[in-house]
């Protein structure tokens, strides 16, 4: 079984085909997985893996890591463009993540100002009111939409929740409006045998509609990169994916990255 990427709370930095040069910050277990979805398509492996034993990093564990590696980085006059919150799992799930939002910010801002601070969420804690007053403080609130059919969102993302549905997250996404980013995987294949494809027509038009309600500052659109436990599902090819966003930003007026 694919196991989890990342056996530190601060790794890195890695080049970021969508940020640049990132430290990443991984709110979930060093030895495990911890995520409020189960996605097909996660490099960290399905959540069957287990938790581990490490457990989440508390506020000052993840305070103190992070500072040593920012001060070592200041010293030795290293690049930073971006902190990453991403890792093992869903960092908006670890109960410290508004404080650990906070720390991140003050050290940012001791160590290297021009730094942007940036979260990959899947959009799950988007009813929880600290969780989005954490999110509107950071440079790039990234908030993930796969697919606007929830049968599609369903097989694709497979939520821990019965009850998160895209009849809910559209307009708690809608609060962010323009401070927000919104992150799209867009892959085809199959998954015990049925087929699974966001990338049809009618699924652009269902994201296209809900991106015109959402209204985000920029889109992401993004396929594979690396091994997924689903192992039916295939790379869409990047002529493809600047395809879809040209029709994206040709019916939205939004912006869209192509990763």
């Amino acid at each position: 079984m694919q196991t989890v990427m990342f056996s530190d709370t601060v790794f890195g930095p890695i080049h970021s085909r969508r940020l640049g040069t990132s430290l990443g910050v991984n709110l979930s277990p060093r030895d495990g997985k911890v995520c409020s979805f189960d996605c097909l398509y996660c490099e960290a492996g399905f959540n069957a893996q287990g938790p581990g034993t490490s457990g989440l990093p508390s506020r000052a564990e993840t305070a103190r890591l992070l500072e040593a590696k920012l001060k070592a980085m200041h010293d030795a006059g290293e690049k930073l463009d971006v902190i990453t919150f991403s890792g093992n799992g869903e960092p908006t799930v670890n109960p410290d993540f508004p404080e650990i939002i906070d720390d991140t910010l003050a050290l940012r801002d001791k160590y290297f100002p021009e730094v942007k601070v940036s979260v990959l969420t899947n959009s799950t804690m988007m009813h929880s009111d600290r969780v989005v007053e954490a999110l509107r403080k950071v440079d790039n609130a990234i908030l993930k939409l796969d697919s606007a059919i929830e049968d599609t969102m369903r097989m694709l993302d497979r939520p821990v929740s019965a009850s998160f549905t895209v009849e809910k997250v559209i307009p708690q996404l809608a609060r962010f409006g323009h401070q927000g980013i919104i992150q799209t995987m867009i892959t085809r294949g199959s998954h015990d045998g049925v087929p699974v494809d966001n990338s049809t027509d009618t699924e652009i038009e269902a994201l296209i509609e809900a991106y015109r309600i959402i209204k985000p500052r920029e889109i992401m659109l993004y396929s594979l990169d690396r091994p997924t436990p689903e192992t039916h599902l295939n790379k869409v090819p990047r002529e493809e994916l600047q395809a879809i966003a040209r029709r994206i930003t040709d019916a939205t007026g939004i912006p869209v990255m192509v990763a």
